[in-house]
């Protein structure tokens, strides 16, 4: 009786490690080789506001983007940054950030500063974190109290003129016209399809030529 209740609790023990160990070697792969720093671009669905934005700011044929946050390690801690929909300017616990695209069936794609431009982090990373709190601009129009996902990065890099604010556009190139998403988004709200005035989005910061491509989350 003895034995069996032995063999029964070190198979417990052993069950318990065997999903610790699991668990931890999960995180560590997806965690595995990322940097602070590093920018972390969520693929754009097909349909929708995403599939609206990656319409008409599509740049690489081979993948699109609609999201974009950047990293901060502290120690052992992993921390997104990044303006959202839902919940604004935010400081996201990476597990965390990372289940919500899943959830949403979206994949996150990690690029990162080339060596000559990484000393540009620490403030950025400061800057981003003197932003979390701020409303998420609905109108991506900007403005000096609200961002939307690129804007927060944008902003983050400004000081060391990291990437550009360029003419925005919402003509759909298959038609050569205003895309009808956004025409009936601006419509809506009342005001002028902002064609032109400055902006960025994710897929023009994905192109930039100061990024390197690293690898995707899985």
């Amino acid at each position: 009786m003895k034995k069996i209740l032995r063999s029964k609790i070190v198979f417990s023990i052993f069950t318990v490690l065997f999903i610790l160990n699991s668990i931890i070697s999960c995180r560590s792969s997806k965690v595995s080789g990322l940097e602070n720093g590093d920018l972390l671009f969520v693929t754009a669905k097909d349909s929708g506001l995403s599939g609206a934005i990656n319409n008409v700011t599509q740049k690489q044929k081979s993948v699109s983007f609609d999201h974009i946050g950047i990293l901060e390690v502290d120690g052992s801690d992993f921390y997104v940054l990044h303006a959202a929909p839902k919940g604004g300017s935010q400081k996201q616990q990476l597990k965390d950030f990372l289940q919500d695209q899943a959830n949403d069936g979206q994949r996150v794609v990690v690029y990162r500063l080339k060596s000559q431009y990484r000393k540009a982090i620490p403030s950025a990373i400061e800057k981003a974190n003197s932003m979390v709190g701020k409303p998420y601009n609905f109108n991506y129009i900007l403005d000096e109290k609200t961002y939307y996902c690129s804007d927060f990065i944008e902003r983050a890099f400004r000081k060391d003129h990291i990437f550009v604010l360029e003419p925005m556009s919402f003509i759909d190139p298959k038609t050569g016209k205003t895309n009808v998403f956004w025409e009936d988004f601006y419509k809506k709200k009342n005001l002028k399809v902002p064609e032109g005035e400055p902006g960025c989005n994710p897929n023009g910061l994905a192109a930039s030529e100061k990024l390197d491509k690293i690898k995707e989350l899985r």
